[in-house]
C-alpha cells in the first residue's frame, strides 16, 4: 500500500496499514490514512448486513453505508464539515458562555483564563481521538457502541454507557425547559397572575421543543443551529457590552446596606476584581466554578453521533479547530470583560442577572434560538439512538411512513416529559452544570477518551510507554493516563463538590423548590 509520507506504516493481518500520525491526523483531509480497528464488527452494519460484512475495511463499510441509501427517501449521511461545524457550534456556543463570568469571579481572572484554555486543548485533543477511532469504525452510530467496543465487546459495557448517555441527554434538555421558564419568567416579572407561573412556563417551553425537534436528520438540524448560535454570538456579546455601558451593575449600592425582610448584608461598594481567588474561597466553590466552565466544553458525547453523518468523515477536524478557536476567543473575552465590569458582589450566573433590567431583557431576547434548539439537538441524538434500534432492520427507518414518524414523535415527546420533570425537580442553574459536569463529563469527556487511545496504539502495534520508545509515545502516555485520572477525579470529588455545593445553596436558602409557582426570573 502506497502511504502519505506524514503517516507513519504498521502492519495488520498481515498487510500493511497506516496510521493517522502525521499533519494529517490533526487536521484531516483527503491525505488520512486509516489505522487498524480494534476489534471486529459489533453492531449491525445496515439493513442489509451480512456475516461477510465483518471482514470489510472501514472504508469499505462507509461506501456500503453511502450505496445503500443513495436511493432512500430519508439519508443519513449528508453532511459535510461545514453542516458539521454549524451543528458544533450551536452545541458549544450556548447559554453556559455567561456562566464564565462567575467562574471567574470564584477562581480569580488569571487562574479562570489558564483552565479555560486548557480544558479547550484538552477537549480538542481527546475529540481528535475520538474522530480516530470513529474513522476506523464507521458502522458505530453513537458512544454506546464505542463504549461496548473499549471494554472489549462487553454488553455491561453498552448498557452502562446507553443509562449514561440517555441521562446526560435528557439532563440536558431539562435544564434547557429550566432556562426556557427562566427567560418568560424574566420578561414578564414575578407577578403576571399565571396560575403556577413558573410550571406553566416549563410545559410552554417544554410543547415548543418538542415541535421544534421533530426533523430526522441532522443536515436539516444544522441549518437550525447555524442561526442559533448566531443568535447566541449576538445575544452573549450584547451582554458584554452592556456591562461595560451600563455604569453600575444591577444592584449596586454605595453605602453599605441591609435587607429590610432579612436583616442580612447586601452587596456594596464599587466592583471587585481579582486576578486570583478571593481568601475564603472553599474548595467546593473553586471546584464547582471549574466544573462550569468544564461543563461548556466538554461535548464528545454527541461527536459520533455528528461524524456518523458525514458524507466524508476525514474532514471532522476542520470543523472541530474552526470551533476550538472560536470558543477559546469567545469564551475569553465574554467571561473576562463581563466580569471585569460586574465583580465578585454583583456577578449572578447566568451573568445576564447583572445588567440593569432593559439591557438584561435585550440581550436575554437573543438567547431564545439556542435555549430551544440545543435542547432539540440533545434530544435527537436521543431519539436517534432509541429510533435506529427499534427499526434497524425496518423500511420504516428510511422512508416516509406513518409508523415511522409517529414512532419518532412518541419517542420525543418521552424525553421531552422526562426533561420537563427533571427542569422542575432540580430549579437551579450553576449546580446543575456542576453536577452534570462531574457525574457525566467524568465518562464522556475524559475516561473514555484516555482508554481509547490506548486500544487504537495497541492495535496499530506500538503501546505507548511500553513499545513505542520516542519522545511522543512517552508523552502521550503519560496525559492519556493524567486524562483517564481527571475523569475519576470528576467522577469521585466533583460530585462531592457539586452535592455539597447544593445542599449549601438549600441550607441558605438561594434556590427555590421543586415544582414551585413563584417565578424563578433573573
Amino acid at each position: 500500500m502506497k502511504t502519505d509520507i506524514l503517516d507513519e506504516p504498521s502492519t495488520y493481518d498481515g498487510h500493511e496499514a497506516t496510521i493517522p500520525r502525521g499533519w494529517s491526523a490533526w487536521f484531516g483531509g483527503p491525505r488520512v490514512r486509516i489505522g487498524p480497528r480494534i476489534a471486529p464488527h459489533i453492531v449491525p452494519l445496515s439493513i442489509d448486513s451480512h456475516e461477510s460484512d465483518s471482514g470489510l475495511s472501514s472504508d469499505a463499510i462507509l461506501n456500503k453505508q453511502l450505496e445503500e441509501e443513495a436511493n432512500c427517501a430519508i439519508q443519513y449521511r449528508t453532511c459535510s464539515w461545514q453542516k458539521t461545524a454549524a451543528l458544533l457550534f450551536s452545541e458549544y456556543i450556548c447559554l453556559a458562555i455567561m456562566s464564565f463570568p462567575w467562574s471567574y469571579s470564584v477562581l480569580g481572572l488569571v487562574p479562570g483564563l489558564i483552565l479555560t484554555v486548557v480544558q479547550a486543548l484538552l477537549v480538542l485533543y481527546t475529540s481528535i481521538i475520538l474522530w480516530e477511532f470513529c474513522l476506523r469504525h464507521p458502522e458505530v452510530r453513537d458512544v454506546c457502541d464505542i463504549g461496548q467496543m473499549l471494554f472489549w465487546g462487553q454488553k455491561w459495557a453498552w448498557y452502562f454507557t446507553a443509562v449514561m448517555f440517555i441521562l446526560n441527554n435528557t439532563f440536558i434538555q431539562g435544564l434547557h425547559v429550566l432556562i426556557g421558564a427562566k427567560y418568560l419568567n424574566t420578561m414578564v416579572g414575578p407577578d403576571a397572575s399565571i396560575a403556577c407561573q413558573t410550571v406553566s412556563f416549563g410545559a410552554i417551553v417544554t410543547v415548543v421543543c418538542w415541535l421544534s425537534s421533530l426533523p430526522r436528520t441532522f443536515s436539516m438540524l444544522s441549518k437550525l443551529g447555524t442561526a442559533s448560535a448566531a443568535f447566541t454570538f449576538i445575544s452573549v456579546i450584547l451582554a458584554t457590552i452592556f456591562a461595560g455601558v451600563q455604569g453600575r451593575p444591577a444592584g449596586f449600592l454605595a453605602e453599605p446596606s441591609t435587607d429590610p425582610d432579612t436583616g442580612a448584608s447586601l452587596p456594596s461598594g464599587l466592583p471587585i476584581v481579582t486576578a486570583v481567588p478571593i481568601l475564603g474561597t472553599t474548595f467546593v466553590a473553586g471546584l464547582g466554578a471549574f466544573l462550569n466552565i468544564s461543563y461548556t466544553f466538554i461535548g464528545q458525547i454527541t461527536l459520533p453521533s455528528f461524524i456518523a453523518e458525514m458524507r466524508e468523515p476525514r474532514d471532522f477536524p476542520k470543523a472541530l479547530w474552526a470551533c476550538t478557536i472560536l470558543e477559546i476567543i469567545v469564551f475569553s473575552i465574554v467571561g473576562a470583560v463581563t466580569y471585569a465590569f460586574v465583580g465578585n458582589q454583583y456577578m449572578t450566573s447566568p451573568a445576564f442577572g447583572s445588567l440593569i433590567p432593559l439591557y438584561k431583557k435585550i440581550a436575554f431576547s437573543f438567547m431564545i434560538p439556542t435555549i430551544i434548539f440545543l435542547g432539540v439537538l440533545y434530544a435527537s441524538v436521543s431519539a436517534r439512538f432509541i429510533f435506529f434500534r427499534i427499526f434497524q432492520d425496518s423500511r420504516h427507518k428510511n422512508e416516509h411512513t406513518v409508523v415511522g414518524w409517529v414512532s419518532w414523535a412518541l419517542i420525543l415527546l418521552a424525553t421531552w416529559i422526562v426533561a420537563f420533570i427533571i427542569a422542575n425537580s432540580i430549579p437551579f442553574f450553576n449546580s446543575l452544570l456542576a453536577l452534570m459536569s462531574s457525574l457525566f463529563d467524568s465518562f464522556f469527556g475524559f475516561i473514555f477518551w484516555g482508554v481509547a487511545y490506548f486500544r487504537l496504539r495497541k492495535a496499530d502495534g506500538a503501546v505507548a510507554l511500553l513499545k513505542d520508545r520516542s519522545f511522543r509515545g512517552w508523552f502521550e502516555g503519560i496525559l492519556n493516563i493524567i486524562i483517564i485520572l481527571t475523569g475519576f477525579f470528576f467522577l469521585t470529588v466533583g460530585t462531592y463538590a457539586s452535592v455539597q455545593g447544593i445542599l449549601d445553596e438549600f441550607a441558605l436558602g438561594t434556590v427555590g423548590t421543586a415544582f414551585q409557582c413563584a417565578s424563578n426570573g433573573i
